[in-house]
């Protein structure tokens, strides 16, 4: 089992595929300001996401659905302003991806504020996006399992491919996003097995949220590695690292290591 210290050198998209090859666990955080993007970098946090999430923790929506690509362009500025390994991915928000076209007006703006990968929900039509992005140089991270912005078709945050018809239509959509041209693919609350039967299947990186401890990496929000107060439900694979790590720098530090140890997550924060 990998357990080495942080990386170094900044993370370039290559880099990605070579971690997963070398057996490197990586660990994600959320961010959305450089005063925690800067700590997250020094404590060797590997991939720094600014994500939709951000209408939930910081804004108090209900949901991710309000969040505009304005909203997570400047929130990518300002993280990237204080990272310097890291490397930043950003949230495409909801149907800013809605046609390859929008897809790109959106990444641009996000590339340009300084992320170097732009991250989008599901599969289906979705492939098409990852294509054109793809063939215009955009990298592109992929999500699959509970896609939030999918919230009122799902009729609520609900683990996804518990039974064998859906356990394999995700299986089918993990290898049509990489065949598409994603470099990572992002697996939240999906069974442990599911998870760990797509990370066999792919040669790109996946990143577990409530995924189980077998993906190539894990990703939290910020604010629940925190133990802070979001005002919402706290999922079961949720772990407050501020409580063992002492400081802010030290949650950051425990958490990337736990990742690359693989002492997180356990059994405890995942699903069966």
């Amino acid at each position: 089992m990998y357990s080495g210290t942080p990386n170094e050198k900044p993370w370039t998209v290559p880099a990605l595929a070579q971690a997963k090859r070398d057996g490197r666990r990586l660990a994600m955080l959320t961010c959305y300001d450089a005063g925690f993007a800067r700590t997250m970098d020094a404590a060797g946090v590997d991939l720094v996401l600014v994500g939709d999430s951000l209408g939930m923790v910081v804004q108090g929506h209900d949901s991710t659905l309000p969040v505009t690509t304005a909203d997570v362009t400047y929130h990518t500025a300002c993280v990237a302003r204080g990272l310097e390994k890291a490397l930043l991915i950003a949230d495409l928000p909801f149907a800013a991806d809605a046609t390859p076209e929008r897809a790109l007006d959106a990444s641009i703006g996000l590339l340009q504020a300084g992320a170097a990968m732009v991250k989008l929900e599901g599969a289906g039509h979705k492939l098409e996006v990852i294509r054109f992005l793809v063939e215009r140089e955009i990298p592109v991270c992929a999500h699959l399992g509970l896609t939030p912005q999918s919230v009122l078709r799902l009729g609520g945050y609900k683990v996804q491919g518990r039974d064998e018809a859906a356990a394999q239509r995700l299986r089918e959509d993990a290898r049509a996003v990489q065949d598409a041209g994603a470099t990572l693919l992002v697996l939240e609350c999906v069974p442990t097995p599911v998870a760990a039967a797509i990370t066999s299947d792919l040669h790109i990186p996946t990143i577990g949220i409530g995924a189980g401890p077998q993906c190539d990496g894990q990703v939290l929000v910020l604010h629940d590695l925190l133990g802070l107060n979001s005002g919402h439900r706290r999922p079961r694979f949720v772990k407050d690292f501020l409580a063992e790590g002492g400081s802010v720098a030290g949650a950051f530090a425990a958490y990337a290591q736990a990742v690359r140890d693989g002492s997180f997550p356990d059994a405890e924060h995942s699903y069966a």
